[in-house]
């Protein structure tokens, strides 16, 4: 089974981040030094995927630019022996073929994967929400497709969360666990209750899907209110007999789709940076100094 390719949604408005979004895609945001939506393509390249199709919107052409060549840039760093600064993004772009689409209004997760339809045709392939950034030994992509391969079947990745955060996720009903981090899905439940909560296994932004995930669709869509979702469109295909699987994935997630999420992504990347570490360091201990109202010295609170 060949997956080489990957749909990365990039349509959203990001208006969490305004001002902020006014103008930029926030798929933009930097995270030392690169862009949050590299991180999903460099993370789909590791996983031996060549082929990225963005679905965009008509705001999102730094995207589109980012993901270009720039010689003359290139040959501007070379005379000033700093090609290597653009390493990673070079290599990026000799790597992959890029492909473009417009989703011309927010019409959900679900409508963006169908516009992917002509661009995948009978194949599976991978979907990457750039919100999401997974940093681990092994690419996330890369392990469900190992999985996906294994069962031949579609593989969503999964996340344990604390209970009282299960309302704010996707949900999955296990109907076999076949090892410590893989189960067959019986059903999905979006956003329930605590109460109504069949696990604290949670649906997070990687996604290995059969072609057939088009069918189930184009077949809700007649019936969608507001925006079609994917994970109405996965459960449709349980309900057709297909086997859904869902595996839990070996790495640290980063929410960079909210402003806290972002930071904390932002931080943490950074103090496993030698080259910020440091500076990190020092502006977290001068904000958590406190002074003792006595004559006793400085006290450090981390």
């Amino acid at each position: 089974m060949e997956i080489v390719k990957v749909v990365i949604p990039a349509a959203g408005l990001g208006t969490r981040f305004l001002p902020y979004t006014k103008t930029m895609p926030k798929e933009m945001l930097p995270i030392i030094g690169k862009p949050a939506i590299h991180f999903s393509v460099q993370e789909a390249i590791n996983s031996g995927i060549d082929h990225v199709l963005f679905i965009t919107n008509r705001s999102k052409e730094l995207i589109s630019n980012y993901f270009d060549s720039a010689p003359d840039l290139d040959s501007l760093l070379e005379d000033k022996n700093k090609l290597h600064e653009v390493k990673d993004i070079n290599h990026i772009i000799k790597t992959a073929h890029f492909s473009y689409i417009r989703q011309s209004s927010p019409l959900g997760l679900g409508h963006a994967v169908l516009m992917a339809k002509p661009f995948i045709g009978k194949e599976y392939f991978a979907v990457a929400l750039p919100d999401d950034i997974i940093m681990g030994k092994k690419p996330a992509l890369a392990q469900l497709i190992r999985i996906a391969r294994q069962e031949k079947a579609t593989v969503i990745a999964v996340q344990e969360v604390p209970h009282d955060q299960v309302s704010s996720y996707g949900v999955i009903r296990i109907k076999k666990q076949i090892t410590p981090n893989l189960f067959q899905v019986d059903s999905l439940i979006e956003k329930p209750s605590l109460k109504d909560a069949p696990s604290n296994l949670a649906i997070i932004g990687r996604y290995v899907l059969s072609h057939k995930i088009f069918s189930s669709l184009e077949e809700i869509s007649g019936y969608a209110t507001n925006e079609l979702q994917l994970t109405d469109a996965i459960a449709h295909m349980l309900q057709q007999n297909e086997r859904v699987f869902a595996y839990k994935i070996e790495g640290t997630r980063y929410d960079v789709g909210t402003p806290r999420g972002w930071l904390k992504a932002t931080v943490d990347l950074a103090m496993q940076d030698p080259l910020h570490k440091e500076d990190i360091l020092q502006v977290v201990q001068k904000h958590t100094q406190i002074y003792i109202p006595t004559n006793q010295p400085l006290q450090k609170v981390i």
